[in-house]
């Protein structure tokens, strides 16, 4: 066989799916005055996956987060988050995550990529649970599930730094909740 005629069934193998955004989203945690964990999230997420069944190592995935859906449940702490001490949605409205490779671990996958927040593109590495089976939605569509989690410095993204870590931790834990259908 030539490479032509390999390509249609390699393509054949990898399926496009879309997130669901009412059931996918980016929650965070962060510590405050090194006693508390404060939580918010994300609401909107826009991902592709191009997943490959055969060899899932050759999936890719990309993705751009909202920020200005920020929530944290206390809305002037959500005000100032979308300013120029945090995130400054005026000037980097959105995130983005762009796979560049997908690897598995154990039962896990690990996906490697280059994540962009506030202007500041740093290579990152998701912990990655699933799919899961799919089931078919409301839209007669098939759907599955992926769970990641990752940990970030607001520091290496040029985020809040007039805080200091005493007042504001530095680690930022991420959780990526995603609802996925098949197209």
């Amino acid at each position: 066989m030539t490479n032509n005629q390999q390509h249609p069934l390699a393509m054949a193998q990898a399926t496009n799916w879309v997130s669901d955004s009412h059931h996918s989203e980016v929650d965070f945690t962060i510590t405050h005055l090194t006693i508390s964990n404060v939580h918010g999230r994300f609401g909107k997420v826009d991902a592709t996956l191009v997943y490959n069944q055969a060899d899932v190592t050759k999936s890719t995935v990309t993705a751009t987060i909202d920020v200005a859906t920020v929530d944290t449940g206390e809305e002037a702490r959500n005000s100032h988050l979308k300013t120029p001490d945090f995130f400054d949605v005026a000037k980097f409205p959105a995130a983005t995550f762009t796979s560049t490779s997908v690897a598995k671990s154990g039962n896990n996958l690990l996906v490697t990529g280059n994540f962009t927040l506030h202007g500041v593109t740093k290579p990152i590495v998701l912990t990655v649970e699933g799919p899961t089976g799919p089931v078919e939605g409301m839209d007669h569509k098939q759907h599955a599930g992926f769970t990641a989690t990752t940990t970030i410095t607001r520091s290496a993204f040029g985020i809040g730094g007039k805080f200091p870590n005493a007042v504001l931790g530095d680690d930022i834990k991420l959780n990526i909740e995603l609802d996925v259908a098949k197209q």
